[in-house]
């Protein structure tokens, strides 16, 4: 998946059943039935090369890391390090440009805080899109910038010509999600960034859900922010990374302070670690580090190609399967688009529905998927959403639509 949808050139099959039994939890039974597991938009579940890391971690090196001299410390330094040097080259960056946080969340408030605050002016607008994530409107609101959105067409894409028609001088930072958590909705990003940096307008990425389904290559992007968290590629969760220009995390102050992040302290004064440490106050969550690098490995190990391969098949397959349920609706039908089924029923309330689902093994999210501007947009309050990841199979698929004929019958 890229700009313009997945890329299909490398893709040979996968062998699904050997991917699924490297998922324990997939072998799950829920209320007697066979586990469906379609809310992968709100986590993915986590492969046995993660689970062992983790483990090997916490039975053989659990120290803190840094400074101390001891094995077990200089173990945990080692990994949590070379954690570093993975994940950075696994989006083909420097290591030094890899910050980490607690997710996605976190990155964009620490942007909002150290970078964006500091430069805002009274009227300052941050241009966002109509179907961001709540944490990519409310850090901005918070810092005093006034945040203004592009439209979202009916089928969900982005009104790219409007979005551009509102690039200002006012424009003091554009902030946009690469695909979006509740339809899908895969933007134009490497037009997006061309746009605003022609204009001198730095520009964050929301990657959140798009670093699992396609290759992420932050040396040619050419964006200022890039912002992940581990548990939406089968990592950790309360993990993730924020990546910056190097020149803007050296002209950058600490959003927080205490151990790590400095580099002396006094009564008078203190200074500050290099990059990206004076951005990493405390005891990390070195666990999360490495469970983040086996995951990103164990996703390099399958390849980018085959795994957007197979979720485009999927998803074709998923949207026939729906449109076949009486009385539903999709949410979000742009023609770019990744793994999510979005959906409401007719007369029925999408926790209702949920409630059935999970009745039958069938496991999705359901709610506003804060993006509650979105769901204003579409004229709902709440949508069903199914989210597909590379260990679901038309299995899956064929057990949500049956047990959504199910609720629709017992909804009418």
């Amino acid at each position: 998946m890229n700009d313009r949808g997945p890329d299909l050139t490398r893709a040979a099959a996968l062998d699904l059943d050997a991917i699924r039994a490297q998922f324990p939890i997939l072998a799950e039974s829920i209320h007697g039935k066979r586990l469906a597991y379609l809310d992968n938009a709100a986590t993915t579940q986590k492969p046995e090369a993660v689970l062992a890391a983790l483990d090997d971690y916490y039975r053989h090196a659990n120290a803190n890391v840094h400074r101390a001299v001891h094995e077990l410390a200089a173990r945990a330094t080692s990994r949590f390090e070379s954690a570093r040097d993975h994940i950075g080259a696994f989006f083909n960056t420097s290591r030094e440009q890899i910050v980490f946080t607690r997710g996605t969340t976190e990155s964009i408030n620490l942007v909002a805080r150290s970078y964006l605050q500091p430069l805002l002016q009274p009227g300052d607008e941050v241009l966002v899109t109509g179907m961001e994530h709540h944490s990519n409107i409310v850090p901005w609101q918070l810092v005093g910038a006034k945040t203004v959105a592009a439209p979202v067409l009916d089928d969900g894409s982005l009104d790219l010509k409007a979005w551009k028609a509102m690039l200002n001088p006012r424009t003091r930072l554009v902030a946009v999600v690469q695909v979006s958590n509740s339809l899908g909705t895969i933007n134009p990003i490497a037009e997006m960034i061309a746009e605003a940096k022609a204009r001198g307008i730095p520009v964050l990425i929301d990657g959140a859900q798009a670093i699992a389904h396609t290759k992420v290559d932050l040396s040619v992007l050419g964006a200022d922010f890039y912002c992940c968290s581990a548990h939406k590629a089968y990592g950790p969760t309360g993990f993730g990374v924020l990546w910056a220009r190097r020149e803007h995390l050296e002209a950058m102050l600490p959003w927080q302070g205490g151990g790590d992040m400095i580099r002396t302290v006094s009564f008078d004064k203190s200074t500050w670690n290099e990059v990206p440490y004076k951005f990493e106050a405390g005891t990390p969550d070195i666990s999360g580090a490495i469970g983040f690098a086996a995951a990103l490995g164990w996703i390099d190990q399958l390849g980018l190609a085959r795994i957007a391969a197979h979720e485009h098949e999927l998803l074709a397959y998923g949207t026939e399967a729906l449109k076949g349920v009486d009385g539903l609706r999709l949410i979000g039908t742009a023609a770019n688009k990744a793994g999510i089924l979005s959906f409401v029923l007719d007369q029925a309330h999408p926790h209702d529905v949920g409630a059935i689902l999970d009745q039958e093994g069938v496991a999705v999210r359901t709610g506003h998927h804060c993006t509650m501007p979105l769901m204003e947009r579409f004229g709902v309050s709440a949508t069903v959403r199914a989210s597909l990841a590379v260990y679901n199979s038309h299995d899956d698929i064929d057990q949500l639509a049956a047990a959504l004929r199910k609720a629709s019958r017992l909804l009418r």
